[in-house]
């Protein structure tokens, strides 16, 4: 008995080693192409697994060897024994084809399609191995026996869909999608994003796109109960960023779902999103107009005043009186549902509208300390007053003043974001001031800040110091500069661009001539005059291409040109030579994003839409 274990132990090892042996060699002289020597070990294998890898490689080198005769007995062995796996018949149907055998070829194909089994695995799966062969005829013969044996227990739309749009029949195809949505509406997403893919919402007579609105619209009216079809009606016009006509239908169907305005709403957020103000003013209007037991009312008051806010910090050349407008529509909601800690993001922004647009400082002031003053404020709610009451501070050339409220929100909240910032601004305040070592230790701990964009912050303005600080013996030009910094802060535009000039007067050649013309860009945008400040910023990328803030300039050229000229063209552009010549830019990741998303957007010519 030992005897006969051992004897095993000691064939069984080299039993393995011989089929890995066997496996490799046929390996190598398959990828060789020397088929005859591969032929003798893929039989050798088959005959001991036949997994399908074993089999086509067996069959493969039959056929390229020439022995038919054996090729074919493989394939009706291996059809007959493998009845419900169609991939066997279709191959050997296809050994008959490539030897002008076409009826037993066309038997064999009818023979599948009459015969499948009322299986929708089976029926897709019988469709997909036609489409792959190319024989597309015999694929949509596939789907419309297979709809008619599994009835009602599957559609097949997507199949169908697919088909009927290779075959450009695009109203069919958009039919079959829709009607997938009839057989469940849980479909409407995926529905939705295959749509996405197959529609071009950018071009301007594009035909699938009206048929689909088309589609939904005379849908839309056969069933008027059915809110999906509306629903998808409004999804089709924001795709085509047309929000005027998309906010009719989200009316009707918040009507018809009894959503009670939170569809409007919602919908009004899109709006903002996509910077369509009007459209996303009207939707609050909606809900505030509604009355005040709807849920959203409060909400919608609320974002309606939002919108104006945003208006006024994206657009930047609102009139006094425009403004004095706007400030009246918070003062009287304020007045109406008083000061309180529901209320206080609109006391904020008020504030803020009142300092920095509309020349009322004082007002914003006095605003900011009677919110101070209203009771359950949390810890983080006060110290967003007490940071923009600091901000204001700054405006007003309170440096000191402002510096003793951002302390005490860095104190309080050491570890958190608003605590960094408030670090950061206080830190400016020094720099502004002239203390430059002492801003320099403050940034330095902030150069580790978890928040990135306070980080990015930190360390740019550590940079600028360490820079240019002492390059001349008395200070004087850093002094300079960062008083005309503080100018800008203020909004005190001509001292600073007197300022700047005047350093560039009397110091020609120092290294701050780059930062100068950011900062005067910089001054320009924050004025809505984005002319100017392309052409400051087109200085820096002429004369100074090669410095740390090329890439800065190349950004906020892109940025302007998209958002605010709209010229989509020469965004691009700049976008691009941030990642072809500036690899290591921190907004590499950011421009490449933008770039893409304009390409996708089909906002560029064919020209411009290579490959990054």
């Amino acid at each position: 008995m030992k005897q006969l274990i051992i004897i095993a132990l000691l064939i069984f090892p080299l039993f393995g080693f011989s089929q890995g042996t066997d496996q490799q060699l046929a390996q190598h002289y398959y990828n060789n192409g020397e088929f005859d020597k591969a032929l003798v070990y893929y039989e050798r294998l088959y005959e001991g697994d036949n997994s399908k890898f074993n089999f086509k490689r067996y069959y493969e080198c039959l056929a390229e060897t020439g022995d038919d005769k054996t090729a074919e007995k493989l394939l009706k062995k291996s059809a007959a024994r493998n009845r419900y796996d169609n991939e066997y018949a279709i191959m050997l149907a296809k050994f008959y084809e490539e030897r002008n055998q076409k009826p037993k070829a066309d038997k064999i194909y009818n023979d599948l399609i009459d015969n499948m089994q009322p299986s929708s695995r089976n029926v897709i799966a019988l469709y997909n191995l036609f489409k792959a062969q190319g024989k597309k005829d015999m694929s949509y013969r596939t789907l419309v026996k297979g709809r008619k044996v599994l009835k009602n227990s599957y559609p097949l739309n997507f199949q169908f869909a697919e088909y009927y749009g290779s075959q450009g029949e695009s109203e069919k195809m958009i039919d079959e999608y829709l009607d997938m949505i009839d057989y469940h509406s849980s479909y409407q997403t995926s529905i939705q994003r295959v749509l996405s893919g197959q529609i071009d919402f950018t071009k301007e007579n594009s035909k699938e796109y009206n048929l689909l609105r088309t589609a939904l619209i005379s849908r839309t009216q056969k069933n008027p109960d059915n809110v999906v079809y509306a629903e998808m009606l409004t999804w089709l016009f924001v795709q085509r960023q047309n929000f005027p006509a998309a906010l009719v239908h989200v009316k009707a169907i918040d009507k018809r779902t009894k959503s009670e305005g939170r569809m409007v709403y919602e919908f009004g957020t899109v709006c903002i999103e996509n910077k369509d103000f009007s459209t996303a003013r009207r939707a609050f209007k909606y809900v505030v107009e509604m009355g005040e037991e709807s849920l959203y009312f409060m909400r919608a008051q609320n974002s309606l005043l939002n919108v104006s806010f945003l208006e006024v910090t994206t657009r930047r050349d609102f009139s006094q009186t425009e403004l004095d407008e706007i400030i009246l529509d918070y003062q009287n909601v304020l007045s109406k549902y008083g000061s309180n800690r529901m209320s206080l993001p609109i006391i904020l922004e008020l504030a803020h509208i009142q300092a920095f647009y509309a020349n009322k400082g004082k007002d914003a002031i006095e605003l900011l300390n009677n919110a101070l003053l209203i009771t359950n404020l949390t810890d983080i709610e006060k110290a967003q007053v007490k940071m923009k009451l600091a901000d204001i501070h700054v405006l007003h050339g309170d440096i000191w003043e402002a510096s003793l409220f951002y302390m005490q929100v860095d104190k309080d909240f050491k570890y958190e974001p608003i605590g960094h910032d408030a670090k950061f601004k206080n830190a400016r305040i020094f720099y502004y001031d002239g203390e430059f070592d002492f801003a320099q230790s403050q940034l330095d701990i902030l150069k580790q800040s978890t928040t990135k964009l306070i980080a990015n912050d930190a360390i740019q303005l550590s940079l600028l110091i360490t820079d240019n600080f002492g390059l001349d013996s008395n200070y004087t030009v850093m002094n300079w500069y960062a008083s005309a910094d503080l100018l800008i802060e203020q909004h005190r535009y001509q001292e600073a661009y007197i300022l700047f000039d005047s350093i560039l007067d009397e110091f020609p050649a120092h290294s701050l001539g780059d930062e100068i013309l950011l900062k005067k860009a910089h001054a320009m945008q924050l004025q809505g005059k984005w002319n100017d400040a392309v052409k400051n910023l087109e200085e820096i990328t002429k004369y100074h291409g090669e410095d740390i803030l090329a890439d800065d300039a190349l950004f906020q050229l892109g940025d302007i040109y998209q958002n605010h000229l709209f010229d989509n063209e020469k965004a691009a552009s700049y976008y691009r030579q941030i990642l072809f010549n500036h690899k290591g830019s921190l907004y590499s990741v950011e421009a490449r994003k933008r770039f893409q998303e304009l390409r996708e957007s089909g906002a560029l010519k064919e020209g411009a839409k290579e490959e990054l």
